[in-house]
């Protein structure tokens, strides 16, 4: 208990630092639904890849701190060539936007030349440059369904990839990647929590594997399941995503009941952020993501076509 109080003071004195420097700073905190409770609690924006994207591209602050992985920095630094943005740990990587570069990608586009490529935001800034369009978990499949093209190339989540191909009549050509905490829910731990809790919903992410999806009841983004869970009479909900999620939906539904439908899916790149860290960057205006002018130019183009249509 002394601990827990101890924490709690800390984490006070921490945010109201915070909160100083970044009217100093003219900052705004954007933050990840998998990132720490603490951290979400700081921020001045919390949501999915695609909101925090459209409240970087329409900020007027000075700052960006952005509390997430490496490639969601990347994509405000695009979208804001004339902003500062920092991350509070340089070293949150995704390793399904590893699992992808420009060369492999442009070895694929000689193969099916007459392809549209749509890449995942989960991807590096040189591989958006080399991308007709971007997209997220949310916009994906009406994204998809809107593009004149019926042969796609989609990068790099095959799991998403094939949930598009349940919901479109699209030509899939889908890169051999996928996220190593959204595999790690399996059909097991669904039946499990299902037999555990018969009257909740299932909620899971689209970067599951179709197994696991044919389980749930919906597959939805971070903030697909956030209104979601907002705007149904449900009171349960078994949530098959990074666990970072429940500490928003609980916050956000105090009269409901949410399950993770497994305890291992965490994204240790996500937990790596700190409110430690979020200081210290404000502080020492480290570390900063820089995206070079000529693949920001191009990448910008297809992010900026994913929020056309978004």
């Amino acid at each position: 208990m002394q601990n827990a109080k101890f924490k709690m003071k800390t984490n006070k004195n921490l945010a109201e630092k915070i909160l100083e420097l970044k009217k100093k700073r003219n900052a705004i905190i954007l933050a990840h639904n998998y990132q720490i409770g603490e951290v979400q609690d700081v921020a001045d924006y919390l949501g999915d890849s695609l909101g925090l994207s459209r409240q970087a591209a329409k900020t007027d602050a000075e700052v960006i701190v952005f509390c997430g992985v490496h490639f969601m920095a990347e994509t405000a630094a695009i979208l804001c060539p004339d902003k500062i943005v920092l991350m509070p740990d340089i070293s949150a990587g995704c390793p399904m936007a590893d699992m992808i570069d420009k060369e492999r990608l442009k070895a694929l586009k000689r193969k099916h030349p007459k392809a549209t490529v749509v890449s995942y935001v989960n991807t590096p800034a040189e591989v958006k440059a080399e991308s007709d369009i971007c997209c997220t978990s949310a916009n994906a499949v009406k994204l998809i369904k809107s593009l004149k093209s019926q042969e796609i190339i989609f990068t790099p989540d095959k799991y998403l990839a094939h949930y598009i191909t349940t919901k479109t009549d699209k030509r899939i050509i889908p890169w051999d990647g996928f996220c190593p905490t959204h595999i790690r829910i399996l059909p097991e731990d669904i039946k499990k929590q299902k037999k555990k809790y018969p009257k909740a919903l299932v909620l899971v992410h689209p970067e599951c594997t179709p197994e696991v999806i044919r389980l749930s009841d919906r597959a939805l983004s971070t903030e697909g399941m956030c209104k979601y869970a907002k705007e149904s009479n449900t009171s349960q909900i078994i949530v098959g995503t990074e666990i970072g999620l429940l500490h928003r939906l609980r916050k956000e539904n105090p009269g409901k009941k949410f399950y993770p439908a497994s305890e291992l899916a965490i994204c240790p790149s996500m937990k790596l952020t700190t409110l430690e860290k979020v200081l210290w960057s404000l502080e020492d205006m480290k570390e900063q993501v820089i995206v070079p002018e000529e693949i920001r130019i191009k990448a910008k183009k297809a992010i900026d076509r994913m929020l056309e249509i978004s």
